[in-house]
């Protein structure tokens, strides 16, 4: 497999999928049932949950289907009666996931009008803050009503939580001549992140009539939901939607642009247009005219990836460009990534070479030996790890920390390195998203995906509890603070980072040498032209 092909199939597996499992909320004559809440839109009735009150389903945008297949979110219907808000929305349309997945959940409702979203709030009388989660799945798996995302937690910690659906795939991430020609901007793409956008301008709008503080919101989001969280931090689209951020294993990279050839990509409406050939379709029109699910698979099996569109508007230029220039919201972010991250991603680790240190030397050269000082022929199965872990997800966590600290924001950093025993038995210490049911307080196996390890200790329940103690706080103050964990410092100059193991400790720089060996390697792939993703290690392009 090639480097491309491989880069691809990587992109394609990094992040944890999310499953629904109800019917789509939809308008009635008659509840008599509370809770009620009154909006511009209409009326909706949610559901009493324990001491919280729970609202599903509930539409934030228009739904994207026939002429608005491939166009920014039209804004949310008006309804009349009152509005079922008891059950989740489909989820987007989406591939299956393999039954063997780690993130394999039995097969849910979808739908192409799926751009709704849910809230858990404890009182709807106060003013409290607002945590909005953005899910993960590589931009084409994954849905807010997967069991693990229950914002019961959250709720019962003080804030009110917001998860939300956007659309994947082709279907949310196409860019296309076509679509430029027909946009008043002359620009295509970017769907699902306006999808989010659109959101996050609802929560703006409509959370104060559920208790939340529109001026006191933190977006959250894991893998494909932390890239989504990168360019919302870099579009100006989003400007002042959010005052905070949680990014959980965010990954950086290049990212094809509209009219022009960039870092070894085609411009992104040329990929979009080879796609959509490749998927049979003459023209937009025509694949306007097919089901939904059928686009998602034609898309599949002409290998389009779904990512971020670099149009001038939308995303004005490449992520790190952005970040280099101070072309950022400056707010306070907590971020990190787990120290496991690829272990359920060993399939698209490169072939173990013969001689692993002549093998860096050749693709290195002068940098081959910072490359070996960081990952060493020693113990070449781990050093190749930890080189695909650093090249996605540990250079880019690094990155947005600094970058926020340089801005005089406070930054938080964590490392996941926790391992509990189902975990150590299958090999999956620290793996990627195993994370979230910790910071969700999801450790019910119902709550997990059927081939996840279950972590069903006594201590696993206090590293939760603490966990969520820092999450809920840093939404609320901007400071992650917990009564039964160690005092959580800003990255800073001193580089502190939280160390999450079988004991939380405060570290300073986590990886000495890292973070600047992965700026030199990039430096050098940008300069020539070149792509950066998989930016180290025997998966990654010799340097030139």
């Amino acid at each position: 497999m090639t480097a491309d092909l491989k880069t691809l199939a990587v992109i394609a597996l990094i992040a944890v999928s999310g499953c629904v499992r109800s019917d789509n909320a939809h308008p009635v004559a008659d509840v008599a049932a509370d809770p009620t809440v009154d909006l511009r839109q209409g009326q909706l009735v949610g559901v009493r949950e324990g001491d919280l009150e729970v609202f599903r389903g509930i539409p934030y945008a228009g739904a994207p289907i026939g002429d608005l297949r491939w166009k920014a979110p039209s804004p949310p219907p008006d309804w009349s009666g009152v509005l079922d808000a008891t059950a989740f929305g489909p989820s987007c349309i989406q591939p299956p996931v393999p039954e063997r997945s780690l993130y394999y959940d039995p097969p849910h409702q979808t739908s192409e009008d799926c751009l709704t979203l849910n809230i858990w709030t404890q009182s709807r009388s106060a003013k409290t803050p607002v945590v909005v989660w953005i899910h993960g799945g590589s931009l084409r798996i994954g849905g807010s009503a997967q069991s693990m995302y229950d914002g019961s937690e959250f709720a019962g910690r003080g804030v009110v939580f917001v998860s939300l659906n956007y659309r994947l795939g082709a279907l949310g991430w196409l860019a296309h001549p076509e679509l430029n020609a027909e946009s008043p901007d002359g620009i295509s793409g970017n769907y699902g992140l306006l999808d989010e956008v659109a959101a996050l301008e609802w929560v703006r709008d409509n959370i104060s009539a559920f208790g939340g503080d529109p001026a006191n919101v933190t977006v959250m989001g894991e893998s494909a939901g932390a890239l989504s969280l990168t360019y919302l931090l870099t579009s100006p689209k989003a400007e002042g939607l959010f005052q905070k951020a949680i990014i959980e294993s965010p990954n950086s990279r290049n990212f094809p642009e509209l009219g022009q050839a960039a870092y070894g990509a085609r411009p992104a409406e040329e990929i979009g247009a080879s796609t959509l050939s490749a998927m049979g379709f003459a023209s937009i029109e025509a694949a306007r005219e097919a089901s939904a699910q059928d686009i998602t698979d034609k898309a599949g099996q002409a290998g389009f990836i779904p990512q971020g569109t670099i149009d001038g508007d939308v995303l004005p230029s490449q992520i790190v460009d952005s970040f280099d220039k101070g072309a950022f919201a400056k707010v306070p972010v907590l971020a990190g990534f787990n120290s496991g991250e690829v272990r359920s991603q060993r399939l698209f680790l490169p072939r173990k070479p013969d001689d692993y240190e002549a093998a860096i030397v050749e693709r290195y050269g002068a940098l081959s030996s910072g490359v070996l000082a960081l990952y060493p022929g020693s113990d070449v199965d781990a050093s190749m790890l930890a080189t695909l872990r650093d090249a996605i997800y540990g250079w880019a966590t690094e990155r947005i920390v600094r970058k926020l600290t340089e801005a005089d924001q406070p930054a938080f950093m964590y490392v996941f390195d926790y391992c509990y025993p189902s975990a150590e038995k299958a090999d999956l210490c620290a793996f990627h998203a195993s994370e979230l049911p910790f910071v969700f307080g999801a450790l019910d196996p119902d709550k997990l995906s059927p081939n996840w390890p279950v972590p069903d200790g006594e201590h696993d329940q206090t590293i939760s509890s603490t966990l969520l103690d820092y999450w809920t706080s840093f939404a609320a103050t901007g400071q992650p603070e917990s009564a039964t964990g160690p005092a959580w410092p800003a990255y800073g100059g001193d580089q502190a980072y939280l160390k999450i193991g079988q004991e939380l400790e405060v570290g300073k720089n986590p990886m000495p040498g890292m973070f600047e060996l992965h700026e030199e390697l990039v430096r050098q792939r940008k300069a020539a032209g070149e792509p950066w993703f998989l930016n180290i290690g025997l998966g990654a392009p010799p340097l030139e």
